[in-house]
């Protein structure tokens, strides 16, 4: 396991990506407590974000002049770090987002001076069926024949991505699980676990030039284990409604007929394919050669568990997030 507590060889100016999202705040947050200088870039319209020691600018990072003049505005930076992803994962929003302006950002960045980039991407693109997962492995490729100093992390899943039940199970419904509940297993991670993680790749060598599978600690868990830990700690009795995976398959193949005709429809499609992807994929190591995932080949950091964060919402010590265009239910 990854030793957190590690300080920083020297302190550096670090360019941030993506620090309006959760895991974007928390890993500037523990950049600035690795005593790192950080620039924040966000999007306009974001005049009220602040980020307790660190520096916010506002541009546009899809725009390669804009980034240039507002984001970078003649000054040198030594690493890039990137947690910028796109919000639906639809093939125009991947492509502009995951790929595009990673791209243009890393060419802009290399002329300001940065030799290093740690770049947020996620274990699910071991198996690329999606053209989020697609665009996410063009761009990690572009980085590592770059020549600069890399350090690719997939975490697993999020404990944002695993909430979205909890007010559910509250007001007395059942939990959704597709199958039996253990068609699919992962080792959440929290935010914060995962932001200093993120930050320990600026200094740690050991660390560099390697893609870097991460999960939170502790075993890795299925949906009906989330579902059975959740009734607990809200004191209800376990109630689970199972929805059979054909039911995806139908609705994909509904919408990607209609789609030939309606194009929103055909983006729907392809949403519901990543439904059913993370319905079906665990979001664990892959052994191709065993064809499998692997669990014990799932490396683990931090202190947090899921189980933890659960028992935090149940009691009310923590608010259940906001998780956008990641809902799945």
């Amino acid at each position: 396991m990854h030793n957190p507590s590690q300080p920083p060889v020297r302190r550096r100016r670090v360019l941030l990506l993506g620090a309006t999202g959760t895991i974007g705040r928390a890993t500037a947050r523990a950049l600035v407590r690795h005593g790192h200088e950080v620039v924040c870039l966000v999007r306009q319209g974001r005049a009220e974000f602040v980020l307790p020691g660190a520096q916010v600018r506002h541009c546009d990072v899809t725009d390669a002049a804009s980034f240039t003049r507002d984001g970078l505005r003649g000054e040198q930076f030594d690493t890039l770090v990137s947690c910028l992803a796109s919000r639906t994962g639809a093939p125009a929003d991947a492509w502009a987002i995951d790929h595009r302006a990673h791209v243009d950002a890393l060419a802009a960045a290399r002329s300001a001076g940065v030799t290093q980039m740690v770049l947020l991407s996620a274990i699910c693109v071991q198996k690329p069926l999606l053209a989020f997962q697609q665009a996410k492995l063009a761009f990690e490729a572009e980085l590592i024949a770059s020549g600069l100093v890399y350090s690719i992390v997939r975490p697993t899943a999020f404990f944002k991505s695993l909430s979205g039940q909890v007010e559910r199970v509250r007001s007395g419904k059942p939990f959704l699980v597709f199958g039996d509940g253990t068609l699919t297993a992962c080792k959440p991670i929290s935010d914060d676990d995962l932001a200093e993680y993120l930050a320990a790749c600026v200094h740690d060598t050991s660390l560099h030039n390697r893609i870097l599978p991460i999960g939170g600690p502790g075993p890795a868990i299925t949906p009906r284990e989330q579902g059975e830990h959740l009734f607990r700690a809200l004191g209800k009795p376990p109630r689970f409604k199972h929805v059979p995976v054909r039911l995806l398959d139908t609705i994909i193949a509904v919408l990607s007929a209609l789609g030939r005709v309606v194009p929103a429809l055909a983006a729907k499609a392809e949403l519901a394919r990543i439904g059913r992807y993370y319905a079906t994929e665990s979001m664990l190591v892959w052994d191709a050669q065993a064809g499998r995932y692997d669990a014990d080949a799932t490396p683990s950091t931090g202190k947090d568990t899921l189980f933890d964060f659960y028992d935090r919402l149940a009691m009310g010590r923590e608010a259940a997030p906001d998780r956008g265009d990641h809902a799945v239910f």
